[in-house]
């Protein structure tokens, strides 16, 4: 009895095991020290999105509107020339979980529009949806706006009142993520920390500039300018 309840518990051990390893072999998910400025693109490690999100992301997604000059990047949200809307957003390739994410930003001011810094990972990846954000509503840029969903649920919005105007200079933005809480951080100093239902799954590391629609509670009605100009100094990671 005491052979066959050994063989099970190691035959339940090495199941566990495997399920971990394969887990995590399923994506590249970095555990060190991850910075990059932005001097040109690289494509070893950063993507340039094309295509579209649909519902609310009133754009098509482009490489083109994503350009690096002067050691920083450039998000454009700008007019296709056929009554439509383009907008930029770059990726990493790697995914990354619990540690200190920060980003060095001037974000767009104008109605209807966001620019952004989150992390991601969602059906597209093969994993439940899990996301955690940092975000500039164009209609008041002296508020940026904190969120996370976790397996799909959102509906964790904070607005935080920065006491600046965030497209005047930049400033750095960053969130702490640990297993039991996400801590948001402004030129380096905690503004608010979440508790409830916190995700888990390691995401990629995001950045994109986009126009609404549908959504005007929200956002404000966009009012069609373009183009508009999200700017992006530098991003990190640092695991705990």
């Amino acid at each position: 009895m005491k052979k066959w309840l050994l063989l099970v518990t190691l035959v339940a051990l090495t199941t566990i095991t495997t399920q971990k390893v394969s887990t995590q072999t399923m994506h590249n998910i970095k555990t060190t020290h991850f910075g990059t400025g932005f001097e040109h693109y690289d494509a070893s490690y950063m993507e340039l999105r094309t295509g579209s999100n649909g519902e609310m992301f009133n754009c098509q997604w482009k490489p083109d509107n994503v350009a690096f000059h002067n050691d920083v990047m450039i998000l454009k949200i700008d007019s296709d020339g056929r009554g439509g809307y383009t907008g930029g957003e770059w990726r990493t390739r790697d995914y990354f979980g619990y540690g200190l994410y920060q980003v060095r930003m001037k974000p767009i001011k104008n109605t209807g529009v966001v620019s952004s810094f989150f992390t991601y990972t969602g059906p597209s990846d093969g994993t439940k949806w899990d996301e955690i954000d940092i975000e500039f509503l164009g209609k008041n840029t002296t508020q940026v706006q904190f969120n996370y969903f976790t397996d799909g649920v959102g509906n964790h919005e904070k607005l935080y009142d920065l006491g600046f105007d965030a497209t005047a200079d930049f400033h750095t933005y960053g969130f702490e993520w640990q297993p039991d809480h996400i801590t948001w951080l402004v030129d380096g100093r905690a503004v608010y920390t979440a508790y409830d239902n916190i995700p888990s799954t390691p995401g990629k590391i995001m950045m994109n500039t986009w126009p609404g629609i549908g959504v005007d509670n929200w956002l404000a009605p966009y009012d069609g300018k373009t183009p508009l100009y999200g700017y992006y100094d530098w991003i990190s990671y640092d695991p705990f």
